[in-house]
């Protein structure tokens, strides 16, 4: 109920719906899956972005955090060394990366965001790699933050790249790559030599 006293509507993610109404019975189909609950899905996202410079510069994980924050629609968390590293002149607990880890509708829309609108504006865009880590999970890298369009490009202060992993509760690979094929991950064409 909002202050008027009119419910709001929830409005439920397009990829979900997608997921849902056709990509599960085609999985199901495919693999011959009898048991409901056995046909995978998109568990979590977690997205990880370790910051270059950050031993000197402390500034740079704020401002990184705040990208991320601004790419996810949530606050990621920042991560702190777990050792020092006299070479690195790094001390143990000092903030090093930030991450966040998307779960339901933030999962979802992001997903979307991700392989419809940023993906495609990464320039001489082939696909990406097909390789899945074993089981059923997928992990991208991408170069720099600017493939969203949410980053305001003037207000870039350092190019950074991030990690993107797609958890399943796929069984193998197999099941995996379906699954993230059907909801539209881009990958690269197999049969190219």
């Amino acid at each position: 109920m909002t202050a008027s006293g009119t419910a709001t509507e929830k409005v439920v993610p397009r990829l979900f719906t997608k997921y849902r109404e056709e990509i599960r019975a085609e999985i199901k189909d495919q693999f011959g899956i009898e048991n409901e609950m056995a046909i995978p899905r998109l568990l979590k996202i977690v997205v990880n972005m370790g910051v270059k410079g950050a031993v000197e510069n402390k500034s740079k994980v704020e401002t990184a955090a705040r990208d991320m924050a601004t790419v996810t629609g949530q606050k990621p968390t920042v991560r702190l060394s777990r050792r020092a590293i006299a070479g690195f002149k790094l001390r143990e607990g000092m903030p090093i990366a930030c991450a966040v880890t998307l779960r339901r509708d933030r999962m979802w829309e992001f997903a979307d965001r991700l392989m419809m609108v940023a993906l495609p504006r990464i320039r001489d865009f082939r696909g990406v790699k097909s390789k899945l880590d074993g089981r059923g999970n997928y992990t991208l890298g991408i170069s720099e933050q600017t493939i969203f369009p949410e980053i305001v490009f003037d207000r870039v202060e350092f190019q950074q790249g991030m990690d993107v992993t797609f958890v399943t509760s796929a069984p193998n690979d197999e099941q995996g790559y379906a699954l993230l094929k059907a909801l539209g991950m881009p990958f690269e064409d197999k049969n190219k030599e």
